[in-house]
């Protein structure tokens, strides 16, 4: 099987998958249109540059080279190689399946009629039970993480915790609402922003409490790296999302749920006990092994491939 990844590495989940495919046997490819800075990774830069119609020349031509090679075109964050009008259609003709993966703000928010574009995919895959609010006829495969490559580092036992949020959106994230929170707390605040990824994620291993952010309603790439730290992550969780999330797989969801007005409150046992902030960091590293371990996502991802049409 042959498959091409692209257009795009957000939050590094596109190259997350290619590598274990390729781990088990699949051709896959990462093909963006740019690097990102804080995610780099990719098997091929179509480097796009200039104005609209330059764009376009250089994305048909890369797409015209892939079709040649490529059984299953895998794209990502609502994007897709040449317009959406016509790419579902050429790959129909050209007998190639497609799979249109959504990644949380791509969709959030969106009216059903924005999205209907997406049915013309031959599957639609979110990374929760909160996102398929969006995309109801969507496969749920959530975000995979080798798991057994990360050494956990278990939350410290100081006195005065760190606490450690790393906003790609401040505003998004809800970031003056941690500093506030924070404030009225014996803690240190560390905010990690601009960082590339293996930096940050050194920054991480010192945490002793995570706060990933407090208004989207589901957690991201960041805090499933975290609690395979073994760290507790303190995060807005709507409940229904919650509630499918462990009739689907059988466990417990251990993040410590907070909104802006309840954050100091969720915060204050982590702060208080090193006791309890272990215990939530170990319950986290279990939850990432049962959801997140990146070889059942590939068995999902295979999965998902075979029962195409």
């Amino acid at each position: 099987m042959r498959v091409t990844h692209c257009p795009v590495n957000t939050a590094g989940i596109p190259w997350t998958n290619v590598q274990a495919l390729r781990r088990r046997g699949v051709d896959a490819r990462l093909v963006v249109f740019n690097r990102y800075r804080l995610h780099p990774e990719a098997d091929v830069d179509l480097a796009r540059s200039g104005g609209l119609a330059r764009r376009q020349l250089t994305q048909w031509r890369a797409f015209a080279g892939l079709a040649r090679e490529t059984d299953v075109f895998h794209f990502y964050f609502g994007l897709t190689l040449v317009p959406k009008l016509v790419q579902f259609a050429l790959l129909r003709a050209l007998g190639k399946r497609s799979v249109m993966h959504f990644l949380g703000s791509d969709i959030r928010g969106k009216a059903p009629a924005e999205l209907a574009w997406a049915r013309r995919a031959g599957a639609r895959v979110v990374g929760s039970y909160d996102a398929i609010r969006w995309v109801p006829d969507a496969h749920v495969i959530p975000p995979g993480l080798d798991v057994r490559a990360i050494e956990p580092t278990p939350p410290s036992a100081r006195e005065r915790p760190l606490v450690l949020h790393a906003p790609s959106s401040r505003l998004r994230k809800g970031t003056e609402h941690v500093v506030a929170a924070c404030a009225e707390l014996d803690v240190a605040l560390e905010i990690v922003e601009g960082l590339d990824h293996r930096a940050a994620f050194e920054r991480y291993r010192r945490a002793d409490i995570v706060v990933d952010q407090l208004n989207a309603g589901w957690y991201g790439v960041f805090a499933i790296e975290a609690m395979a730290l073994g760290k507790p992550v303190v995060t807005f969780l709507h409940d229904e999302a919650v509630r499918r999330t462990e009739e689907a797989f059988g466990v417990e969801v251990p993040i410590v749920n907070a909104s802006k007005e309840t954050l100091v409150a969720a915060l204050r046992p982590l702060v208080e006990s090193a006791d309890e902030r272990r215990r939530v960091g170990a319950a986290s590293r279990a939850y990432v092994d049962a959801v997140h371990d990146l070889e059942r996502m590939t068995d999902r991802l295979l999965e998902l491939y075979a029962g195409l049409s």
